[in-house]
């Protein structure tokens, strides 16, 4: 009979614990699948069915706490992080998580120490050493940024995002050619990256390279139709080199596209006022002036066409509301052409 008896009571629990680890998988496994639709709501709410049953599972408490990141619930993310890490100490994953929502909050240097931690966890963890120096960058710490990108491409040297941002930081560093050679790299791997090309095209001009630099601004328009920023950089380039119609033609592309963008009508009057055209740069900078009032250069120059056109008064004003806004130049330009 006894034996009958404990026969019975180890079915019992073996059913119980069955149940309750079936229960517990399919929770996870709907919040799993609700993350993957982006139902980051449901997901949420089946995780937490999940810890209701188990809150011992490092794992469930890490994949709400991505969930809650998706939600904007940050700081529910971390609280869900630091559960994982206190269940599971070695959870690199969690560590990286965590570190990723420190950066969205602003708190660099935090994000940097979990990074750190999961490195220290998974000496390969190309991801962790990325997004590192990614937030280097955000402390101005480029040197050591450079160090993680150089990391991350040991690992996996096709890592196009790290050869990229590497070649950002090198400008920064004012080493153009050394991100010349990033984005040349970034090229061969990605060749349909506009991106790169545009920087590349940056780098040129840095180095006064315009024709170059126009070429790179071209292929990365033709890849992407809608960049407004190559547009306006290929102006600016083709302006070095006396092309102002050119330049003219591509400021109306950038405004076309980006409406908005003050110094898109800035740069087209400068180009104006070098054909002699004093009344459409006039147009141009007040634009530019209602877009961003505080845009002291296109105060200054405006009063400048104004100058050339015989409206002194107006012009006074412009120079004046150009100095109170600190404009290098307006003050002397007072004293010169004031009243």
């Amino acid at each position: 009979m006894k034996r009958v008896l404990l026969i019975f009571i180890i079915l019992h629990l073996f059913l119980v614990f069955s149940v309750y680890s079936q229960s517990t998988v399919y929770f996870i496994g709907q919040g799993y699948k609700k993350h993957n639709l982006s139902d980051y709501v449901g997901a949420v709410a089946d995780y937490t069915k999940a810890i209701e049953i188990d809150p011992n599972n490092a794992d469930t408490y890490y994949k709400r706490g991505l969930s809650r990141n998706y939600l904007v619930d940050y700081i529910g993310a971390i609280a869900d992080y630091n559960m994982a890490l206190q269940i599971n100490p070695k959870s690199a994953d969690a560590y990286y998580a965590r570190g990723n929502t420190k950066n969205l909050l602003g708190d660099f240097r935090g994000a940097i120490a979990d990074y750190t931690m999961a490195i220290g966890i998974n000496p390969e963890y190309e991801d962790s050493y990325y997004d590192r120096g990614v937030t280097k960058i955000h402390l101005k710490d480029l040197g050591g940024a450079i160090a993680d990108f150089n990391r991350t491409i040991k690992i996996n040297p096709k890592s196009v995002d790290a050869i990229y941002a590497r070649g950002n930081a090198k400008i920064d560093l004012e080493d153009y050619n050394g991100a010349i050679d990033d984005y040349n790299r970034t090229i061969e791997i990605s060749p349909g990256s506009a991106d790169a090309y545009y920087a590349r095209g940056n780098a040129k001009s840095l180095l006064e390279k315009y024709r170059d630099a126009i070429s790179d601004y071209t292929r990365a328009i033709k890849i992407n139709p809608k960049y407004a920023d190559s547009y306006y950089n290929r102006g600016i380039a083709r302006m070095h080199l006396g092309d102002y119609h050119g330049a003219i033609a591509d400021y109306n592309m950038t405004i076309a596209i980006n409406p908005r963008s003050a110094d898109a009508y800035c740069a087209r009057g400068n180009a104006k006022i070098t054909l002699e055209d004093y009344w459409g740069p006039i147009a141009d900078y007040t634009m530019a002036i209602e877009i961003n009032p505080q845009y002291a250069s296109a105060y200054f120059s405006r009063a400048i066409a104004k100058l050339m056109i015989g409206l002194k008064d107006s012009a006074y004003m412009d120079l004046s509301k150009a100095n109170e806004l600190g404009y290098q130049g307006a003050y002397n330009a007072i004293l010169v052409y004031g009243k």
